[in-house]
């Protein structure tokens, strides 16, 4: 199993964590986009690093356009040689047309000829295939020889695509080439029962098979050694819960497990600027029916018995006194196909 870490914050901070990641024995490193742009991120992470994967987890997708995304995966991968995935994400209704003033219009199907989009231009750079892609929602007509970068010596970048909801799962399925399910609110209740069965319909729809896709590990989940450690854990996914909790886009991971009535307390605080309260009302019980927990010595016989479908996961840099669990779960060999969903 891969394992992979993060970086974020300032770029004059991107390089030291990058090489930190790479002397530790990563296989991929990771950036999110809040404050900072997530290309400008792994472009200083590409500059700083010579072996570690790099992926986007995510850029956000719609306030760009597929032509823009697809240059800069291209220059990227380029310069990485060939060590670069895009995580695409969607982002939510109010954040697209309020905070990147753009337009919306429903997610999945949008996505689905984005990514489509992504290929074609590719497919005309590599291959030299006619620019003629007509969708409902992206066109692309128009290939001049001054604006083609041309062939590349790598692969092309692989596009993962995050999910929450079972259109995006499907969409992911047929389209990209991995999964990244939402870290900050998630279960494997939900990951079983609602994510991975929408991705197999999508892998069935483009005639692929579990073995086309990688899957990252996910499921809010903590581990300690005893009960401190468990508790500091609780109190971490109670930080994420108490935002990703508060937008209705989510609530049906919290609907699955009884939570429903949480998830509209926290979207009631969060309307009224009551941040700072949103927290406190999260109790141990209500987390505990969305978590699993285990110990840091349990880890690898959790994972291949609770992630079979995982290729990789996110683990953060943790020091010396981790190097031997990490090896451990590097050699772990997982299925790739999630139990009951065997194609």
């Amino acid at each position: 199993m891969r394992l992979g870490t993060g970086v974020g914050g300032k770029l004059d901070g991107v390089a030291a964590v990058a090489k930190k990641a790479q002397q530790n024995g990563f296989d991929y490193l990771t950036c999110g986009e809040l404050a900072h742009d997530s290309i400008l991120t792994m472009t200083v992470a590409a500059t700083a690093t010579s072996k570690i994967d790099l992926t986007t987890s995510v850029t956000i997708a719609f306030p760009r356009s597929p032509m823009v995304l697809a240059m800069e995966a291209w220059d990227l991968q380029t310069l990485s040689k060939g060590r670069f995935s895009i995580g695409l994400g969607s982002q939510v209704k109010g954040h697209n047309e309020r905070r990147f003033g753009g337009t919306w219009s429903p997610a999945a199907p949008r996505m689905k000829e984005y990514i489509q989009m992504m290929h074609a231009i590719w497919d005309t750079w590599q291959e030299g295939k006619p620019a003629e892609f007509l969708g409902k929602h992206y066109r692309f007509t128009l290939m001049t020889p001054n604006f083609n970068p041309g062939p590349i010596e790598f692969p092309r970048p692989k596009i993962y695509l995050a999910v929450v909801g079972d259109a995006m799962a499907r969409v992911a399925g047929e389209v990209a080439d991995g999964i990244l399910p939402h870290g900050g609110i998630m279960t494997d209740r939900y990951m079983r029962e609602v994510l991975l069965p929408n991705v197999k319909i999508g892998l069935e729809r483009s005639g692929r098979t579990w073995t086309d896709i990688d899957i990252a590990a996910s499921g809010y989940t903590v581990y300690g050694e005893n009960d401190e450690e468990v508790a500091k854990g609780l109190d971490g996914l109670r930080q994420a819960l108490s935002f990703y909790g508060s937008t209705r886009t989510y609530h049906d991971v919290l609907e699955l497990h009884g939570l429903k009535y949480l998830g509209d307390k926290l979207h009631g605080l969060s309307l009224n600027g009551e941040w700072r309260k949103m927290k406190a009302i999260i109790t141990d019980e209500e987390l505990l029916k969305l978590t699993q927990v285990t110990s840091y010595a349990n880890m690898p016989t959790f994972l291949k018995e609770n992630r079979e479908y995982a290729s990789n996961m996110g683990f953060g840099i943790r020091g010396e006194s981790t190097k031997d669990l990490m090896k451990e779960i590097q050699a772990l060999e997982t299925t790739g196909v999630p139990r009951g969903l065997e194609m």
